[in-house]
């Protein structure tokens, strides 16, 4: 992005015990790269997130109202998966929805380190390629290891005030912008995206705004308030 251009802002609210957010979380990635927009990941918990707003989903789960599309739903899953170059194996061995409130304290520990994307990346496969059930702590402790954490900080971690409340807070946050599942996509604040198979328009959005925030007049204006600034 050019220098003076203000910065496009793209943020990204996830839970890992998501199959269709472990698709939005990989695929993602490149797009942002591709467009040099960095991501402000913002874990959440999404069973908070139904709770409040969005009930319907547990008894749609529990009783499809059009059962042919649900067996669709699955073999949607599946195709994207391949696409992706991910295996999802949905349900997990463990059974499924898992409690991922720990996981998710923990990606929220490692963002100021830098290790946010293997911890969550390593969460993803540990649920939906090995089927480990992510609210075990032994289950953490081996994420841990695969992306040298060290388990003993990163427990005590998890358990202070601080981490409860963010978490706490990035869920609310997302039900207060109109959001109601995982994963959600904002571009500047308000211009929300929700799944997987919205990204193509995540990318869309992000290259007309990439492309004005780097235009010659754009550019041009930054410098008028620059100088005027130093005046």
């Amino acid at each position: 992005m050019m220098s003076g251009a203000a910065p496009v802002k793209l943020e990204c609210f996830f839970d890992c015990s998501s199959p269709w957010t472990y698709l939005g979380f990989h695929n993602l990635q490149p797009i942002a790269e591709r467009l040099g927009v960095p991501i402000l990941w913002k874990p959440i918990i999404v069973g908070g997130v139904f709770n409040k707003v969005n009930m319907p989903v547990y008894e749609n789960r529990a009783n499809p109202p059009v059962p042919r599309k649900a067996e669709y739903t699955n073999k949607d899953m599946q195709d994207w998966a391949r696409l992706a170059g991910l295996v999802i194996n949905m349900p997990p061995k463990c059974g499924h929805p898992v409690n991922a409130v720990k996981c998710m304290r923990g990606a929220l520990l490692l963002q100021p380190t830098g290790k946010l994307v293997p911890y969550a990346r390593a969460a993803f496969e540990a649920l939906w390629v090995d089927g480990l059930d992510l609210a075990k702590d032994e289950v953490l402790q081996g994420i841990c290891e695969r992306v040298d954490v060290d388990p003993r900080w990163f427990f005590e971690g998890i358990a202070a005030p601080e981490i409860k409340q963010q978490l706490f807070d990035n869920t609310q946050e997302l039900m207060d912008r109109n959001g109601f599942g995982s994963p959600t996509f904002f571009i500047d604040d308000t211009d929300m995206y929700f799944g997987n198979d919205r990204l193509p328009l995540v990318e869309f959005a992000l290259k007309r705004r990439v492309e004005v925030s780097s235009s010659p007049a754009q550019r041009s204006a930054a410098g008028e308030v620059a100088v005027r600034g130093a005046d």
